[in-house]
């Protein structure tokens, strides 16, 4: 579940125990980059897109609709409703798109909440909507609980790939915690893009 919404050093976050307001200062991040290097190319439905990132990480799943239910603490920070596709995240640019892949399935995202809030500090780097999770999944997601069942884990790995960095504030590197206050910070240099794959000569 996302436990935390987007304020400017400081939100609630709220757990099995009460909730808490808890603050954090504003971290900026370096990353290096080379202007030089061409993104990888992308084509979906014969429109080609620029790989900017690409990695893996854990995920949990949310679902926040401002109903109160399952952890829920109000509706997404980017301001639109939730929806099929919302992800969050501890630390890219709200706005930030790509895909991801889980045993072989393919889904878009778009970055539109902040989270996982602690679980982040495990590694758990990706919020994936409650719909996408149970499809990649094969579990059922359940509009009256907000919960995916028929699928035992709450973490999946996933391989993400970044197509779009959001404009506002966010590290555009490798998630990092959300504790770190990156996702309060604009970065002016964004990572490197992986280098295409030039094939040996024989």
């Amino acid at each position: 579940m996302s436990f935390f919404k987007n304020t400017p050093k400081c939100r609630w976050a709220s757990g099995l125990v009460g909730a808490a307001l808890v603050c954090t200062s504003a971290v900026g991040m370096s990353v290096s980059a080379n202007a030089e290097t061409k993104p990888l190319p992308v084509v979906t439905a014969g429109v080609s897109k620029p790989i900017l990132l690409k990695g893996s990480t854990k995920a949990s799943y949310f679902w926040d609709d401002s109903s109160g239910r399952a952890g829920d603490t109000g509706l997404p920070a980017i301001g639109k409703p939730m929806q099929k596709g919302l992800f969050a995240s501890p630390s890219w640019p709200l706005g930030t798109q790509g895909y991801i892949v889980y045993n072989g399935k393919k889904a878009p995202f778009f970055i539109g909440d902040r989270g996982p809030g602690i679980p982040s500090e495990s590694g758990v780097m990706l919020d994936i909507d409650g719909k996408t999770f149970a499809e990649l999944t094969g579990g059922t997601f359940s509009d009256s609980s907000l919960m995916v069942s028929g699928f035992d884990a709450g973490h999946i790995k996933v391989d993400y790939v970044v197509t779009k960095w959001g404009s506002g504030p966010g590290k555009k590197n490798y998630p990092v915690p959300f504790s770190s206050g990156a996702w309060s910070v604009f970065d002016h240099k964004p990572a490197t893009p992986p280098s295409p794959v030039v094939p040996a000569k024989n």
